[in-house]
């Protein structure tokens, strides 16, 4: 479902005409970052703005900084901040609340995260009601306190000018603007050392270097006062780090970072059911915790040496510590972990003995719930008392280890994904009495979470021999495939990305097929004799062989008289007989895009035109030798509609039917290739011979509607070129574009593409490319 600026008619009659022609400007940028649910609360937060009749340039502000907004923390928030933005409204200013929409990309991006950005929007309107003066300057100088502060410092910070300046207007202006000593030193007081936004690009890098996988993380505020505080965690499979780190002794904060992130991604790794919390004590679970800590940080450390150091560092504990049952599991951590670690206690000693004779069993969790039993049966010896709120470890990368414990549904899989979950779509076959009961929902869209399809057509009794799908104008499609995408920037795999429908190819007049069939006869015989000639005749003998079907005379004869020389023998007197056959498959992938319908320079015929000539050549030559081949065809309109058409499988015959859909062909939309390439592939895969070849024919470069970056599609479709590669399939482009050297042999190789300059001349080019190709 789609929306369009039209379909809010009433809403823009009552706007002003400035307001109008900046929406309209802003609505394609909009339309990018936001779904239809999305633009429709955006359009009310328009209108409901404009109704609190504050000036056109809070209106205005709305419409420039939201998509800003959604970009950075998703569409979520909208609402939120349309709520939020409305109750202000009766609390302050129009100028005030004009300044809490500029400021909110700010915000955003520097907080990375919705829920911090909800955190966020509440402290405004707590701040307002106690210092009201000081909100303007406060957010004048937002960027500058967003580079220095947590949004816990933050509150901090300005809750404490509130206080101290509640009925002082003057000082309270001086305070939130950074202009009194007091205000400045309690910011260098709230001040932390690296912020996580700061770093959060580089981590996540480090991570995909080291697990060549996903991993999602998000900043959680460090206020004292939440039950996380600055301890990391892992919840519905997210890692979540502290909003800011200090530096730890003589590390830095940045490496901080890298440790709780590895340690926390390692938990993700290595763990692969939870354990079982039942008739465990808050000691025994304690002491499980750190064992379990220790075998998965020793799985990552036989893979990646380098994260003992890593981790060590930030172990403080020592021998002489033993006032607490705390004291001694961070004794028990370090002696796990550090192998130079030296402490003579009996009980830290029986732990390094007892998970050194573990070594080969790390694999399973087992091993931690068994030796953290008996330790902490151990440590009971010590006769120390034990809080589990204080008694826990001190290393500042480590998580609270929620993770693992069996207090809810573990599922490891979800862990794999986690981060891309979207509401999908579930595709129900119903039978006609089912269909034809149910109410229809006339408001369900591409957001409905359930479609119901028959597998039939269905006729109304009205209108007897005219289905529902002709009189609606929809052909039936098989349910959406869902592709990865590249995303070159963030050097990260976006799975699920892209969405390739199959439509139904539309029936032309299969006239014009015969035609060019006739125009072309004596090249495709020509192209029939050439290929003829490279079909492999009789059998072929393969020689010098040291194991083999038959011995090969000569060899022998020559290896005997080495023997009777004293010279070494070639032992390779053995030959064997080889059927020859031609075994390939062959894809021919058509770029349908809107270009298509362009003429050929100097020409009277369209490029589409050009290409179904080429397609039927190629088509009649192939099926007379006998190839397996199959044409298929693609178009876009954002990732979330990659059109896909099968003209001809390799199952089928090229008959009345694969020429009338060739004849009916269209150009529209834009060319998503990597997507379009990955669901060739698919097919190929599933073909039984040794050589699969994929063809694309393409007049251009990667492009689509919702990519602004010319350098993301493209990366993309290499990437998807790769793919292919490595499941057997190899793709060769022929592009039509005359400018196609600056990018397609980057994407395809140096030796897998051919540019046809003249593209006239590509009927006489594609047949002696799949002649050379097919050898």
């Amino acid at each position: 479902m789609s929306v369009n600026l039209e379909d809010y008619q009433e809403i823009l009659e009552d706007l002003e005409p400035e307001s109008v022609a900046l929406l309209e400007n802003a609505w394609h940028e909009a339309s990018k970052v936001l779904s239809p649910r999305g633009l429709d609360n955006y359009i009310k937060g328009v209108s409901a703005l404009h109704n609190l009749r504050r000036g056109r340039g809070l209106v205005d502000c709305w419409i420039d900084e939201i998509p800003q907004v959604v970009k950075e923390i998703g569409e979520d928030i909208v609402s939120e901040l349309a709520t939020a933005v409305l109750a202000l409204a009766s609390r302050t200013s129009g100028s005030v609340i004009e300044l809490v929409l500029a400021t909110a990309p700010t915000a955003a991006r520097r907080l990375g995260d919705a829920e911090l950005f909800q955190n966020y929007l509440q402290f405004l309107n707590t701040l307002i009601a106690q210092a009201p003066r000081g909100i303007r300057p406060m957010l004048d100088k937002l960027e500058v306190l967003f580079e220095q502060l947590t949004l816990g410092g933050l509150r901090r910070w300005a809750m404490w000018g509130a206080h101290a300046h509640r009925t002082d207007y003057e000082e309270q202006v001086k305070y939130f603007s950074l202009v009194s000593k007091e205000s400045l030193a309690i910011l260098q007081k709230e001040r932390k050392g690296t912020l996580f936004v700061d770093v959060q690009r580089r981590i996540n890098m480090y991570l995909r270097a080291l697990w060549a996988r996903d991993f999602f993380m998000k900043p959680t505020s460090g206020d004292f006062e939440t039950r996380e505080g600055y301890r990391p965690f892992i919840e519905n499979y997210f890692i979540h780090l502290p909003d800011a780190f200090d530096n730890f002794g003589d590390v830095s904060a940045t490496e901080v970072y890298r440790a709780a992130a590895a340690h926390a991604a390692a938990h993700l790794v290595e763990t692969k059911q939870p354990i079982s919390a039942e008739s465990l004590n808050p000691l025994q679970m304690a002491v499980i915790s750190v064992i379990e800590d220790a075998r998965i940080e020793s799985l990552s450390i036989r893979r990646f040496p380098g994260l003992q150091k890593t981790w060590s560092v930030l172990h403080t504990a020592t021998s002489d510590m033993n006032v607490s049952i705390g004291d001694y599991l961070n004794r028990l951590a370090r002696a796990l972990l550090d192998p130079e670690y030296k402490d003579k206690d009996k009980w830290i000693a029986e732990g390094r003995r007892l998970f050194k004779a573990a070594q080969d069993k790390l694999e399973s969790h087992q091993i931690s719930w068994d030796i953290g039993v008996q330790l902490a049966h151990s440590l009971l010896d010590k006769k120390l008392p034990f809080n589990p709120r204080t008694d826990t470890i001190t290393a500042p990368y480590r998580d609270d280890n929620r993770y693992f414990w069996e207090f809810a549904e573990f599922d490891f899989d979800k862990s794999i994904s986690a981060g891309y979950e979207t509401v999908k779509q579930v595709r129900k076959y119903v039978n006609v009495m089912e269909f034809a009961n149910e109410v229809e929902v006339e408001t369900a869209g591409d957001d409905a979470q359930e479609i119901w399809v028959m597998g039939t057509e269905f006729f109304p009794y009205e209108d007897a021999g005219v289905s529902y799908n002709e009189m609606e104008g929809k052909e039936p499609v098989s349910a959406p495939f869902h592709y990865s995408e590249w995303d070159y920037q963030i050097q990260l795999e976006r799975p699920d990305w892209a969405t390739v429908q199959e439509k139904r190819a539309k029936m032309g007049d299969m006239q014009c097929i015969d035609e060019i069939a006739t125009q072309y006869k004596r090249e495709i015989t020509r192209m029939k004799f050439l290929l003829d000639a490279m079909q492999p005749q009789g059998t072929r003998r393969i020689r010098k062989l040291e194991d083999g079907d038959d011995i090969d005379i000569n060899a022998a004869i020559r290896s005997m008289i080495d023997i009777r020389m004293g010279i070494q023998p070639d032992p390779r007197i053995m030959m064997r007989s080889v059927r020859k056959i031609r075994d390939i498959s062959v894809l021919v992938l058509l770029d349908l895009s809107e270009s298509t319908n362009e003429k050929v320079t100097g020409q009277e015929y369209t490029v589409l035109e050009l290409t179904r000539q080429s397609t039927v050549l190629l088509a009649n030559a192939i099926d007379k030798i006998g190839d397996p081949f199959a044409i298929h065809g693609f178009c876009s309109d954002g990732r979330h509609d990659v059109e896909y058409y099968r003209y001809k499988d390799f199952e089928q015959p090229y008959d009345e039917i694969p020429k009338a859909k060739l004849a009916g062909m269209t150009g529209q939309l834009s060319t998503r290739m990597g997507a379009a390439i990955r669901h060739a592939s698919h097919y190929l895969k599933q073909q039984k011979s040794s050589k699969k070849l994929l063809l694309v024919i393409t007049d251009g470069e990667p492009a689509d509607i919702d990519v602004r970056d010319p350098q993301y599609l493209r990366f993309d479709t290499k990437k998807a070129v790769e793919e292919a590669a490595r499941s057997g399939v190899i793709t060769y482009c022929m592009s039509l574009d005359p400018r196609a050297d600056q990018y397609v042999s980057r994407i395809f190789g140096e030796r897998n593409y051919l540019v046809v300059d003249h593209v006239e001349r590509l009927p006489e080019k594609l047949p002696a490319l799949y002649a050379g190709l097919t050898r």
